[in-house]
């Protein structure tokens, strides 16, 4: 029977990807990893997780790790990794995981985009997660593609406790409007997908109750701290200035600018509407910036 098979998670080894596999775990799921063949598993076989080896540029080793699954959730993403072959795996290697889950017969796949992908050719990191969803819609796969806004707890987190530093550090305008959501959050949305009432084919923005700043967002973390929280900000300008000059040797910095930039229209903004009727009332940026303080002893 289905519910007997695993559900295989793509990326189970990074930041995301391992709270998507202790969230499977939590709701009785059985739970297959595609690991790389160098990339210690260690700690997903203690959690009684099964390894697949495989890798996203290689298409057979996708359709192995892939049969026999009940569902697969991705959340790889090589514009994160910043390696060698982070655009290949942003590209290949989506339209790769798409093509497997065709040959497997894959009942449901869980896709991780990114919120206003769809309008943002400029980005080429939001971009490809737009093209990664056509591809599986282009197949015939049955797909769902939640897209969630900035990750706060990513954002603020580099470089240690940000509360007890008193600091944010953010890239662009301190006063533009976006969507946040925390990776905790975003975990669990995945894992529930998997069985959640959804057409297929549903692309689904996942965010706060409202878009805020982040000078909003340290004054409410001021608020939970008991101390001024200040935001230390690196202008848009001297970002799209280092991007240009870096471009050939660094594509990650262009392509950061030009988040920054849209960040900057207000633009980068979920309708949550689906998201309540899918998975319940969104977090309010209070009860979410809450959760992100006491994680650091606040």
């Amino acid at each position: 029977m289905a519910e007997d098979l695993p559900v295989l998670v793509v990326g189970a080894t990074g930041f995301l990807g391992g709270q998507v596999v202790d969230e499977l775990l939590k709701r009785g799921k059985k739970v297959r990893a595609l690991v790389r063949p160098k990339s210690n598993a260690a700690k997903l076989e203690a959690k009684g997780v099964e390894i697949a080896r495989g890798d996203m540029l290689d298409a057979a080793s996708l359709v192995t790790a892939m049969t026999g699954v009940s569902a697969a959730i991705s959340t790889a993403a090589g514009y994160t990794r910043n390696d060698k072959n982070a655009k290949a795996i942003d590209t290949f290697g989506n339209s790769n995981l798409a093509v497997a889950a065709k040959h497997a017969r894959v009942p449901r796949f869980v896709l991780i985009s990114i919120v206003t992908s769809d309008q943002t050719p400029q980005i080429p990191h939001f971009w490809n997660k737009k093209l990664a969803e056509d591809k599986f819609e282009e197949l015939g796969v049955p797909f769902v593609a939640l897209r969630p806004g900035a990750f706060f707890d990513q954002a603020v987190g580099m470089g240690g406790d940000p509360f007890e530093k008193g600091r944010f550090v953010w890239l662009g305008s301190k006063d533009a409007r976006l969507t946040f959501v925390l990776a905790s959050d975003v975990a669990a949305y995945l894992a529930e997908a998997v069985d959640a009432d959804i057409v297929e084919g549903e692309r689904i923005d996942i965010g706060w109750s409202r878009p805020l700043s982040i000078h909003e967002a340290a004054e409410l973390a001021g608020r939970r701290a008991g101390k001024q929280v200040k935001v230390v900000s690196i202008p848009s300008g001297a970002i799209a200035a280092l991007g240009k000059v870096t471009s050939k040797v660094l594509p990650l910095v262009a392509d950061m600018a030009s988040m920054v930039a849209w960040f900057e229209t207000g633009k980068y903004v979920a309708d949550t509407t689906r998201q309540e009727q899918v998975f319940g009332p969104p977090p309010t940026p209070e009860d979410a910036i809450a959760r992100v303080a006491e994680r650091y002893g606040h």
